[in-house]
């Protein structure tokens, strides 16, 4: 059975009541939904758990509005996506985008003056993906943190492909202006 087949079954067991299939399909899918809330809000692990907490609480009040031709991933990144946005909006925080430069690679051992330089290129980079406006944050933290594809970013965001392109590139292009003193340190 597939793993959306497998999905779907704990998801019939959670509307028949199943702590189990809830656990499950918790468990399975909780380090995505912290992962998108963690580096939309800077790093804040705090905020990143009752985001996932508010995310999980709503999905599973909520599993009845589930439409069958989406994969469950694609509507718990909608409701993560959304829930981080609301957030933003009462806290007025911005986003953290880490790991863009590949600086976190755990396979090269590194001198304490080559992580404090990365660490400065990657706080640069964070504070420029910052001042992105959400739509175009949004689709490149769902590209290069979750790997998710054109299609599904487009799922997500309820949006077109080409609009996730089009968001896409002229994020690149903001950010490109942005780091524009940081071209000959990379």
């Amino acid at each position: 059975m597939t793993e959306n087949g497998i999905e779907q079954d704990l998801l019939a067991e959670c509307k028949n009541g199943s702590r189990e299939a809830f656990e499950s399909l918790f468990l399975g899918n909780q380090k995505r939904v912290f992962s998108v809330a963690l580096n939309f809000f800077g790093g804040n692990e705090e905020l990143a758990k009752d985001i996932t907490q508010q995310v999980f609480l709503k999905f599973f009040t909520n599993l009845e509005d589930f439409r069958r031709e989406a994969e469950i991933t694609t509507w718990l990144y909608r409701i993560t996506v959304n829930a981080c946005i609301d957030e933003q909006r009462k806290t007025r925080r911005f986003s953290f985008f880490s790991d863009l430069l590949g600086f976190n690679e755990p396979r090269v051992k590194r001198t304490q003056e080559d992580k404090v330089f990365r660490q400065e290129i990657s706080d640069e980079v964070q504070k420029a993906v910052a001042t992105l406006k959400t739509k175009f944050r949004l689709p490149i933290l769902l590209k290069y943190v979750e790997g998710l594809s054109y299609r599904e970013i487009a799922e997500v965001l309820e949006c077109s492909e080409g609009t996730v392109a089009s968001r896409l590139n002229r994020g690149h292009k903001l950010l490109a202006q942005k780091l524009e003193h940081l071209k000959n340190e990379i």
